[in-house]
């Protein structure tokens, strides 16, 4: 193609930390023309979006009930892992499963039934060696010369782990000026 058919434009384009939208300051056309009718997906800050969903890391150590208040408080609940991309996305933190209401029938956080599960070795055993009611919560994680680093353990729901809080990613839009 000849250089005389092709069109220049010095466009620059950034992103709006207050709103998390696309800003074009220089051409508003060519922005709008660009984005049209296209949306993309947004977590509020300090969260990470995935596949459509957004993450919250607390790395403050608390109780598994202590962990699901935070998530609930800022708008989420502990994550449910749907997948295994999902499982290998996260690591070493409380997880919203569940089997405190009744021994052996884990729950997710939402009433969900556990469908895919990534338990490592001989778990879940509801060990009672340190906490005489068990072992009704589930961390994610490293435990011992385990293999496979991002694999689930039950564990007493009163020891302190980090946790992992989700929502779903809100649906917003690219904005020209």
């Amino acid at each position: 193609m000849p250089e005389a058919d092709v069109t220049y434009a010095d466009v620059k384009f950034s992103r709006s930390k207050a709103r998390g939208e696309i800003i074009c300051p220089q051409c508003s056309l060519l922005c709008s023309h660009l984005f049209k009718a296209q949306t993309c997906l947004k977590c509020g800050a300090g969260w990470e979006e995935h596949g459509g969903k957004c993450y919250y890391f607390n790395t403050n150590r608390t109780s598994w009930s202590d962990s699901r208040a935070s998530c609930r408080d800022l708008g989420g609940d502990l994550v449910k892992i749907d997948s295994r991309e999902e499982q290998d996305f996260e690591d070493k933190f409380w997880i919203g499963l569940t089997d405190s209401e009744t021994e052996g029938r884990w729950l997710w956080a939402d009433g969900s039934p556990l469908n895919e599960s990534f338990w490592s070795g001989k778990e879940p055993d509801n060990w009672n060696g340190k906490n005489p009611s068990g072992e009704d919560c589930v961390r994610m994680g490293e435990k011992g010369g385990a293999e496979d680093l991002k694999c689930w353990f039950d564990s007493s729901c009163d020891i302190p782990h980090k946790s992992i809080c989700e929502k779903s990613a809100e649906t917003g839009s690219y904005v020209c000026v």
